[in-house]
């Protein structure tokens, strides 16, 4: 059985790298039953000490499996190398 891949967006509203990166998890999604995709508003109290915590410099930091993966977005490509290391 494979084991939950815990992954968190760390977003704000109106970022198109945000956006971006929602649609790509909604085209490969899934494919990775074992995803569990939590977002969060950057503005929030728990957004900010996300931020603090993993030293986010730009939207969307995202967080997979309480490790820093990427800011400011990343690709298909290496969201499909990550979670295939994970599985």
């Amino acid at each position: 059985m494979s084991k939950t891949i815990k992954m968190t967006l760390v977003t704000r509203e109106g970022c198109i790298h945000c956006a971006q990166t929602k649609e790509l998890l909604k085209k490969i999604g899934s494919e990775y039953p074992e995803l569990d995709v939590r977002e969060v508003d950057m503005t929030t109290p728990e957004g900010q000490e996300l931020i603090g915590k993993y030293g986010i410099m730009s939207s969307p930091g995202i967080i997979i499996n309480d490790e820093l993966f990427a800011m400011g977005g990343t690709t298909e490509k290496e969201l499909r190398e990550k979670f295939s290391e994970l599985k």
